[in-house]
């Protein structure tokens, strides 16, 4: 039993940022890529111990390795080998919970107006340069 306490201790979770997953954020859902051996209840609480949230629903998917050939020479006879298999669970959060996964600027006030003007300026700053530089 202390073998597997260890072994959640070890494990660092890290969701994925994928296009897939950030559209699945819109649900509360967040997709990690675990350990085979671990189960939901592992799950659920290692994301609630890591991220301080609370997990609603837990779901495991199970992806199979792909086929790939191999060759050992020339003229050896290629052979089919399979990728690891991995393991990524759909946990689902409580309402109001959230994890941050990509980068959200934290300065929204600046509107598309302000913007504009910024531009503007830069570029009037950088005709006048080029006038000076003449």
């Amino acid at each position: 039993m202390t073998e597997k306490s260890t072994d959640i201790k070890l494990h660092l979770l890290e969701p994925r940022a994928t296009e897939k997953s950030y559209l699945e954020q819109t649900n509360r859902i967040y997709i990690f890529p675990v350990k085979k051996s671990m189960g939901k209840q592992e799950i659920a609480k290692m994301v609630e111990k890591e991220f301080n949230v609370t997990v609603t629903d837990v779901r495991v998917l199970i992806r199979d390795g792909k086929k790939t050939k191999f060759s050992k020479g020339k003229h050896a006879y290629p052979g089919i080998t399979h990728r690891q298999d991995k393991k990524f669970a759909y946990v689902k959060l409580k309402q109001g919970d959230s994890i941050k996964v990509f980068e959200e600027p934290e300065d929204n006030k600046t509107s598309a107006k302000d913007a504009k003007k910024v531009t503007k300026e830069a570029k009037k700053a950088d005709k006048n340069a080029g006038k000076e530089n003449k």
